[in-house]
């Protein structure tokens, strides 16, 4: 369950301007704040199989988006690039600047999933 509760997170993170405003909410709430189905909705006033049933729909809408547009594959590549860029760098004695911009390119990496 947690490495599906982190996928997901990652998705969301990814995805979430393409979700309404009330699927960005409930996948807040069950996803990053920790509540539980029939707490999400005693605050929405819907029933508990309405939030069930919309968190289902938008899990499969971002996985959706995924394959569609594979954005978190790709940032996952590039971090397992820029670990391996930062091995090689360290092991041949790197100039300042280039480790400079290596950290400056994983800075903005992770800016952008913000």
């Amino acid at each position: 369950m947690l490495e599906k509760t982190v996928r997901m997170n990652a998705l969301f993170d990814f995805y979430q301007p393409l979700l309404t405003l009330k699927q960005q909410k409930y996948m807040e709430l069950y996803f990053l704040d920790d509540f539980s189905l029939g707490e999400i909705s005693e605050h929405f006033h819907v029933s508990r199989q309405a939030v069930y049933d919309n968190i289902r729909r938008t899990e499969a809408m971002l996985e959706e988006y995924e394959e569609k547009l594979g954005l978190y594959h790709k940032y996952q590549e590039r971090r397992k690039h820029y670990r391996e860029l930062r091995k090689y760098a360290k092991e041949s004695s790197p100039s300042p600047g280039l480790m400079k911009t290596i950290h400056e390119l994983e800075k903005l990496e992770e800016e952008g999933t913000t």
